[in-house]
């Protein structure tokens, strides 16, 4: 039998919800908690199976909930069973622990089986879900926009018009030891090797006006 704890603080919703899983021979709900604290309490004293857990609740959000019971019980798999579906609310609670991420409209049949899966331990992840799940880790993950600095995008511009070193370093009174290490720090930030490359991908990402 998969012991199971519902946590959300709408009591219809939870009355719902145990309503669909009483009807599976094989799981039953144990207890109800209406915020992250209590949730936790009921979590040290009634050691269940499989947590279905509300992300946000007045008395304590799911999230911080979610991190201390994987840290505390490993034993119990935390399902995320709520509304929101950004990639901010995703992405926070897997990395907080969560075994799974569902939406509230989950049809009953699938829910059970999710709950099934989280009991073996098992990632549970909508196709919709896992798409902004990895959406939100490509963004997270990606390098910072570069930001140039007045004199280096200078520099670059008359670059970009075909001037040589020489005669960006006369029209900005620098030595061209000098526009060398602006050219030289664009291309850092930029992650280039040239200055063909350089002024092509300054203009793709807006940091200079397409000629």
């Amino acid at each position: 039998m998969i012991r199971v704890l519902l946590v959300d603080d709408h009591p219809v919703v939870r009355e719902g919800i145990r309503g669909m899983l009483g009807a599976e021979p094989d799981i039953s709900v144990v207890g109800e908690a209406a915020s992250g604290p209590e949730a936790l309490a009921l979590v040290a004293a009634l050691s269940p199976d499989v947590v279905l857990m509300d992300l946000r609740m007045p008395g304590g959000d799911g999230v911080s909930a979610t991190e201390r019971i994987t840290a505390d019980h490993p034993g119990a798999h935390v399902l995320v069973l709520t509304t929101y579906d950004t990639d901010g609310d995703i992405l926070r609670a897997v990395e907080a622990g969560a075994t799974g991420y569902l939406l509230k409209d989950t049809p009953r049949a699938d829910l059970a089986d999710a709950v099934r899966a989280a009991a073996r331990g098992e990632t549970v992840l909508t196709g919709r879900v896992a798409g902004k799940l990895l959406s939100g880790m490509r963004q997270r993950d990606a390098p910072p926009a570069a930001v140039l600095s007045p004199r280096e995008t200078e520099v670059l511009r008359l670059a970009a018009e075909g001037r040589t070193n020489a005669a960006i370093g006369r029209a900005l009174h620098i030595s061209q030891t000098t526009v060398k290490t602006h050219l030289m720090r664009v291309y850092d930030k930029l992650g280039v090797g040239d200055r063909t490359a350089a002024v092509s991908r300054a203009i793709r990402r807006g940091l200079l006006p397409d000629r």
